[in-house]
């Protein structure tokens, strides 16, 4: 049932007025007009725009307005308390949250403010909903707007799939659905469905801003041994003006790193999860106040961080995929000032992410174990429960979960745990129906590394070739990447000699229905729904009629 709150509002909102008066800012940024609009039409809304474009203006502008209170879902506890700080700075509405630190008393006391009306905005983990009492006075207090930062944790197509987020669309549904806003700065297509599919999202419109950052000169470096590749990074950033990012895949990497910069003079340090916690504050610190001029950081460093004269963003080993490539370097130039990006690549680093990024694949029994497990249980049972009784990891047996919840063989309750589905009476079926998800994800995994290594060696416009990954029509030469600067941009295939359009659904005889990403030469890269992203000869694919023409969907 739809509540009061969502509403359609026939009125006008002057946001653009709002914003300067109270938010200070001269003007609205591309898609936060079209965003806010939408919440206030009483949509639900998923709002995809590039990195350093104000999306917490979005939420924090629609609690500002909206009566009732406001739930923030982020990721990190430090990201947390600078959005609370800034809500206070701006005078918009008292902000709290509530984390693991806190003590229960803080957070009841907290709570009784939300219900007061004395606090607008409530911020928290995801986490926090495995507690019965929050989950309870939440849902007694019925908040006007949700809010889910950084959305594409909860894709598991995504880069930074979060197993938490899993369980919000049921949370949703357990406030009775209050207007639903989710926020991200990287989403390829098929992960914008999934978050919608995955957060129940209704009545939704869908905001997607250009993903290009033309100030940022893209570039890649070649190199076939480690000993002249870290030589020539730390030669770029003695050229380059600072201060600068530098992504490295393993904490060692992170430390001879920074190392090799000290060594030449440079004001560098590194970061990654193995620190502790105070020593990464202090670090993060010293490059936010520009005391430290490089920061050697693996994927631990960036979300949430906002500084504006980045520079330059370095990586000294390829990402995982185009999309963490995309939000990584979005953190430089901010200011709308000239910045770099440039991929220090050597063929044998994707070694690394082929290790890292994968997953250990589940067998028949052990699907049947959890199964079998869950069905003969007298109540819920917790994954952590669940892992330890089977002696199975969490991460095994969230990868199981997810599966046969996608079947309906189980259904997660708001509070975490998972129960069987009553309806649900056999499930071998189900076992082998699981294991095909599965090897279908590590598949996409595979293909997802394979696309960023088509951006590594690239002979085309890289940056055409980044924004047709996120669904963007743009036909190059951009004149801000290397191989426009080097005049080795290939011809691609005319727009009028495309048999089927860029964004355009196709069905292949055996990989089934996929979506059209881009051309390059003779070939034609689609993203199949299960088995991922192909690259196929245009040729033979016309010769043989490969692909077939899908009505949109």
């Amino acid at each position: 049932m739809v509540q009061d709150h969502k509403q359609v509002r026939s009125r006008k909102v002057p946001f653009a007025k709002i914003a300067y008066e109270t938010f200070g800012y001269d003007q609205l940024r591309p898609g936060q007009q079209e965003a806010l609009q939408a919440v206030f039409s009483g949509h639900d809304t998923l709002a995809v725009l590039p990195t350093g474009s104000g999306k917490s203006f979005i939420y924090q502008c629609a609690g500002h307005l909206l009566k009732g209170a406001t739930v923030v879902v982020s990721p990190l506890i430090a990201l947390q308390r600078d959005q609370v700080e800034n809500i206070e700075e701006l005078n918009i509405g008292n902000a709290a949250l509530i984390n693991s630190v806190e003590r229960d008393v803080e957070a009841s006391t907290i709570l009784e403010d939300l219900e007061e009306g004395d606090l607008e905005f409530l911020f928290l983990a995801p986490e926090q909903f495995n507690n019965a009492e929050t989950l309870e006075r939440l849902c007694q207090i019925q908040p006007s707007l949700f809010v889910i930062d950084e959305a594409h944790c909860i894709s598991e197509w995504g880069h930074d799939f979060r197993p938490e987020y899993l369980r919000l669309g049921s949370i949703i549904e357990e406030l009775g659905h209050p207007r639903v806003l989710a926020l991200t700065a990287t989403a390829a297509p098929p992960v914008r469905e999934e978050i919608l599919e995955r957060l129940h999202m209704q009545d939704t419109k869908v905001i997607v801003q250009g993903f290009d950052r033309p100030n940022i000169w893209l570039g890649v470096e070649r190199f076939q041994d480690e000993r002249t590749k870290k030589k020539a990074l730390v030669e770029r950033v003695q050229e380059n003006a600072k201060p600068g990012i530098i992504y490295a895949a393993t904490r060692k990497h992170t430390e001879e790193v920074a190392e090799a910069l000290q060594a030449v003079g440079i004001k560098a340090a590194f970061y990654h999860a193995g620190m502790k916690g105070e020593k990464r504050t202090q670090v993060q610190s010293d490059f936010m106040e520009d005391r430290v001029e490089v920061i050697v950081a693996t994927t631990a460093f960036g979300m949430g961080v906002d500084k504006p004269n980045v520079r330059f963003v370095y990586h000294y080993d390829i990402s995982d995929s185009v999309d963490s490539y995309y939000q990584e370097i979005g953190r430089a130039g901010r200011d709308g000032e000239a910045a770099r990006a440039i991929l220090f690549y050597s063929p044998k680093d994707l070694n690394i992410r082929y290790f890292l990024s994968g997953r250990s694949s589940v067998d028949a029994e052990e699907v049947e174990l959890v199964a079998e497990t869950i069905q003969e249980q007298p109540g819920p049972i917790t994954t952590k429960e669940l892992s330890e009784a089977l002696h199975l990891s969490q991460t095994k047996t969230m990868q199981i979960l997810t599966a046969l919840e996608e079947l309906n063989v189980i259904e997660t309750l708001s509070t975490g745990e998972v129960v069987a589905n009553p309806e649900y009476i056999s499930h071998h079926q189900a076992i082998e129906e699981a294991i095909h998800i599965d090897e279908a994800r590590r598949q996409h995994d595979r293909s997802r590394i394979e696309m960023i290594r088509g951006y590594a060696e690239l002979h085309d416009c890289q940056r055409e070739y980044m924004l047709n990954y996120f669904g963007e029509v743009f036909e190059g030469p951009c004149q801000n990447c290397a191989n426009c600067d080097a005049g080795i941009v290939t011809t691609n295939t005319p727009v009028e000699q495309q048999p089927f359009p860029i964004n355009s659904r196709v069905r292949h005889t055996s990989w089934g229905p996929g979506l059209v990403m881009r051309y390059e030469e003779d070939k034609i890269i689609v993203l199949f729904d299960e088995v991922g992203y192909k690259a196929l000869s245009l040729t033979v694919v016309q010769e043989n009629n490969l692909l077939e023409s899908l009505v949109s969907a």
